[in-house]
């Protein structure tokens, strides 16, 4: 690429527990082709990542940088419980010497990329009522931790705030929950939303639940599902149902709150892998058991995003409209 073409390009980076990818985009469109995978254990810091990758790229100035992590951004600076790395916009800034420079959440990332994902990267579960253009949109990731992201539409563009909703503690509607949930507390000191609806909460409910019938035993995530899906093993089909109707739990409340009418969006390879067999293990009726808003729970349609580069999506529509609401408000 040449220095003249460069400037219409912008880098995006989706930073996860154990690899980091960085791809190049044009305005909110991501540029597949460019899609690099780092292992983070063979790098010191995110910055020798992104020098390499430009490396690779030959001559590109990138005009904007954005980078999603999971982990709580404030002020400008991002923060990951299992990596000690240095990352914020100042950093940012030094590896990519590009002029505008951010950093979101992942879920915030993912709030940018809906309307602008291929098509045939979102698959509906259930309908809804309302307007996927216009009207409030939220997002759920559940992958190897949990949290959220509202999208709101408005005059002046779409707001994605960010959240640590998977930190929160998790509802009780009977007594196997409650008794679940004291086990949690007892073996993390506080029974966290994550603590259940992530792969390691699955592989926690295996746990508890092989416990309970008097054979304790320790499966991994993908073993609970392959035996889930292959019919050998009763608890973990326990297992499942239980995850499943605690998660259409949480996602019914979380959408009280937030009135998602254009749409709730599932992200994570956890909800992924789950999605097929939403209806048959009961969250369709755990989402909307909720009396007598029982009826209006059917106004949310509910959705999953099946596109792994969502982040890297989100991260370039999110710069593209930066710079749009920039030039809109220079304009005389």
């Amino acid at each position: 690429m040449s220095r003249q073409t460069a400037e219409t390009y912008t880098l995006v980076a989706d930073i996860g527990g154990t690899n980091t990818r960085v791809a190049l985009a044009r305005g909110a469109t991501l540029l597949t082709e460019t899609v690099s995978r780092y292992r983070n254990a063979e790098a010191p810091g995110l910055e020798t990542i992104l020098r390499s990758f430009l490396d690779t790229q030959g001559d590109v100035i990138c005009i904007g940088a954005c980078i999603a992590l999971a982990g709580p951004v404030k002020a400008g600076r991002g923060t990951m419980t299992n990596l000690d790395w240095e990352i914020d916009e100042a950093a940012l800034t030094r590896a990519t010497q590009a002029e505008n420079v951010s950093i979101l959440n992942d879920l915030q990332a993912q709030g940018f990329a809906i309307g602008n994902l291929a098509e045939g990267s979102v698959t509906t579960l259930a309908p809804g009522t309302g307007d996927a253009a216009s009207d409030t949109k939220l997002v759920l990731g559940v992958g190897t931790g949990f949290n959220i992201a509202p999208v709101y539409e408005t005059p002046h563009g779409r707001i994605v705030p960010p959240s640590e909703a998977g930190h929160a503690n998790l509802p009780v509607r009977d007594e196997d929950e409650l008794r679940l949930i004291r086990h949690f507390e007892t073996a993390h000191g506080f029974p966290a939303v994550e603590d259940m609806l992530s792969g390691r909460g699955l592989e926690r409910v295996y746990h508890w639940l092989s416990e309970e019938a008097g054979s304790p035993a320790e499966k991994s995530a993908a073993d609970i599902m392959q035996a889930f899906e292959s019919n050998t093993d009763p608890i973990a089909r326990d297992a499942a149902e239980m995850f499943v109707r605690m998660l259409g739990t949480v996602a019914g409340n979380l959408s009280l709150i937030t009135l998602p009418f254009g749409g709730i969006y599932f992200a994570g390879g956890v909800a992924r892998a789950f999605a097929a067999h939403f209806r048959a293990l009961g969250f369709i009726e755990a989402f909307r058991d909720k009396g007598r808003f029982a009826g209006f729970m059917q106004n949310f349609p509910i959705h999953v995003i099946e596109d792994d580069y969502a982040a890297l999506t989100g991260c370039a529509s999110y710069l593209d409209s930066v710079s749009r609401n920039a030039v809109a408000t220079s304009s005389p």
